[in-house]
């Protein structure tokens, strides 16, 4: 008689070798940070619960830990075995407030309100600000988005999606707050791509 599969538990599904593949991951998102809207294969490294990705699981154990707090949307919050998952495989606490987060891991984009309440940095601290984490569906298969800036040789087109409601104008008024603003890295089920507060939207002209 086949067995049911067992349900993964927090001490399991982690990277399997952890200086490798956290040295690869970093590699792949750093990649994808240095070049706006390029697409980055990652193999599923990880066997985190559902419904986080095994890329984004690979992510957040590479980036974060004990000195980076981490707020966990409503779809992940309220799923106790995501949340037991990551704080050991990463060693970070988690936080209610956006404004303490370090890095922030979105399960729903379309639930996501606004990014300007997450911690944007100062003028001075540019850099004490929030990575969202946002899981998306597709890199590849979206609606078209053209970006140019930093890193970009020209213009990019990126077609994720899921994204947050009314992201255009997000987007624009996060790069307006530039040196300030959240950076973006976006993990599909086979990859990720990143889009850097200095990423600008190209806005077609009506």
């Amino acid at each position: 008689m086949p067995t049911a599969a067992m349900p993964v538990s927090a001490y399991d599904g982690g990277l399997n070798d952890p200086v490798r593949g956290s040295q690869f991951v970093f590699r792949r998102v750093m990649d994808a940070m240095a070049r706006p809207g390029t697409v980055h294969q990652v193999p599923a490294l990880t066997r985190p619960p559902k419904p986080l990705y095994p890329v984004t699981g690979a992510v957040i154990s590479t980036l974060a830990d004990a000195d980076t707090p981490i707020w966990l949307d409503p779809a992940l919050a309220k799923a106790g075995d995501v949340r037991d998952w990551i704080v050991f495989h990463t060693g970070a606490p988690v936080t209610q407030h956006q404004s303490e987060a370090a890095f922030a891991v979105v399960a729903s984009p379309k639930t996501l309100s606004a990014l300007n309440g997450f911690a944007l940095g100062s003028q001075e601290y540019p850099d004490r600000s929030t990575t969202i984490v946002l899981q998306v569906e597709t890199l590849s298969d979206g609606p078209v988005m053209e970006f140019e800036g930093p890193g970009i040789d020209g213009q990019i087109v990126l077609r994720a999606d899921p994204l947050p409601q009314h992201f255009a104008a997000q987007w624009r008024a996060n790069r307006k707050a530039f040196p300030r603003g959240v950076d973006l890295i976006l993990a599909a089920p086979d990859g990720v791509a990143a889009l850097p507060r200095s990423a600008r939207l190209i806005v077609p002209e009506a």
